[in-house]
């Protein structure tokens, strides 16, 4: 009776540690660009059973390849401080059991895109699965431009939402997917800055764990928040949007611009936190201006 009582009061434990393993907090964004993308390319119409396969689709893949990374990288999480708790660093899971999870989620998650969606979406979704965990995860360790490669699988959701819709690679789906690109650049360069020391005791060659003064990776920051200014104008381009998202994607890239130029000029722990700050609250405005002036 006890040893049934244990293992039942152990289950709701083991649950949220496999939640974890999936990074729902990171993946949530995944999923929301995913969707995004898929509503762009359905024109504002779109069916509710193929988004809803979509969604579900992209998060079991997410959290496949979330899961995959964490295996990869637990003697990593085990010296850093913001991941030292994390279920296989504590062997609260194993990494057999952890594998196995992950080829679940990601089998499951492919099939769903396969079947319920279109066949270009899952091939698109496997090649986010492999570039993140079979390319960029073992790529980390070795080099500062595995950040670079990191963005790609990081920019792809919005295209697994628009060939939901269009079944096709057209320029569109391009412009989302240099968007999101190039917008993680100094999301993550501001994070890495603000945790420069956690990396550095885990041996994680990043720009900012080899940039004692920070300069090289503000200067980063910059270049590609200047590469996404004008690129988030191209949707009007296109056609995409209405002339009024010129108004608000401007004003948006010039308020992300000026955190970045901020960064440069003084290489603080309060202005790279305010250019993750502002990172955070940019893509999301974007959005909502891209939906509407679609919509329109």
């Amino acid at each position: 009776m006890k040893g049934a009582a244990t293992a039942l009061a152990a289950a709701p434990h083991r649950i949220g540690d496999f939640l974890t393993l999936t990074k729902p907090r990171l993946n949530s964004l995944v999923v929301v660009t995913a969707g995004v993308g898929y509503y762009l390319g359905a024109a504002g119409s779109p069916d509710l059973a193929v988004a809803l396969h979509l969604l579900l689709g992209s998060a079991l893949v997410a959290g496949g390849a979330a899961a995959f990374n964490q295996v990869a990288e637990r003697d990593i999480d085990e010296v850093m401080q913001r991941t030292r708790l994390r279920p296989l660093a504590t062997g609260r899971i194993n990494p057999t059991e952890g594998r196995l999870f992950a080829s679940a989620l990601s089998v499951a998650g492919l099939v769903e895109l396969a079947l319920r969606v279109n066949a270009l979406a899952a091939a698109v979704a496997l090649a986010t699965l492999i570039s993140y965990a079979a390319i960029y995860t073992p790529l980390k360790r070795r080099t500062p431009w595995a950040t670079l490669v990191g963005a790609v699988p990081g920019a792809l959701p919005p295209v697994i939402g628009w060939t939901a819709a269009r079944e096709a690679l057209t320029v569109e789906a391009w412009i989302l997917f240099g968007i999101v690109f190039f917008w993680q650049l100094p999301h993550f360069h501001a994070l890495s800055w603000l945790y420069r020391d956690d990396f550095g005791r885990a041996g994680l060659p990043l720009v900012a764990t080899r940039d004692p003064d920070g300069r090289r990776t503000a200067l980063q920051s910059l270049l590609a928040t200047a590469a996404l200014v004008p690129l988030s104008l191209a949707p009007v381009v296109v056609g995409m949007a209405g002339a009024h998202h010129v108004a608000a994607a401007g004003l948006l890239g010039v308020c992300f611009l000026a955190l970045a130029v901020r960064f440069v000029a003084r290489r603080s722990e309060t202005r790279a936190r305010a250019l993750f700050l502002g990172s955070l609250a940019y893509l999301p405005l974007f959005w909502i201006s891209l939906i509407a002036g679609s919509s329109l």
